[in-house]
């Protein structure tokens, strides 16, 4: 897993997009943006290039730094992505996980199991940013994870603005099942695992 201060940066304030904590389209300083990291202004600077990058911060000339706004079509655009491209990703994890991976997706099953137990909603979307990361460290396929990154951020974003205990336990036994049968090498049904992920996280 990466760990650099920029990587780092990057995390809290796509932590802080996704739980709301920066409301979509606000406008932010640099000195905001490094508050809320806790890190320097180059590995901010280099976290928002990744974050404009994403669509999640919107450059503006002469104003400043926007975060962006949550559009109508929004959820339905990206999880048309997830819904094509995730199956395919798992199920290409299932085959190629080192075991190290393998093991690290397991401590990420137990991390999103004790924040159902706690009701830890922040806690959870912090999981599951690095399931996500998990699973684009093990993919080989860089054109698919390159597509999966940016939607995968705004769709936790979508998802934590209408989230509730009951779907958030219900979502981490989804995730749970897919960890299990990557974890174990079955192929087939992490492609099915993600695929009913997905559908679930696809209902409003």
């Amino acid at each position: 897993m990466q760990s650099s201060q920029s990587h780092l940066a990057y995390l809290a304030l796509e932590h802080a997009i996704v739980t709301l904590v920066l409301k979509p389209g606000a406008l932010v300083t640099e000195k905001q943006l490094i508050d809320i990291a806790g890190h320097g202004r180059t590995p901010v600077r280099e976290a928002i290039q990744k974050l404009a990058w994403q669509g999640l911060v919107i450059v503006r000339p002469r104003v400043g730094l926007q975060v962006a706004e949550i559009k109508p079509d929004d959820h339905a655009n990206v999880m048309q992505v997830r819904r094509e491209l995730e199956p395919i990703a798992a199920s290409l994890v299932a085959k190629h996980a080192t075991d190290e991976q393998r093991r690290a997706l397991i401590d990420c099953a137990r991390t999103m199991t004790n924040c159902a137990v706690n009701g830890d909603l922040a806690a959870f979307f912090a999981a599951d940013k690095a399931f996500d990361e998990l699973l684009e460290e093990a993919c080989p396929n860089t054109y698919i994870t390159a597509s999966l990154g940016p939607v995968q951020t705004h769709s936790r974003r979508l998802w934590y603005s209408m989230a509730t205990p009951e779907r958030m336990d219900r979502s981490i036994k989804l995730h749970v099942t897919v960890i299990r049968a990557i974890q174990q090498g079955k192929v087939e049904e992490s492609r099915q695992a993600m695929a009913a992920l997905i559908d679930y996280l696809s209902h409003k």
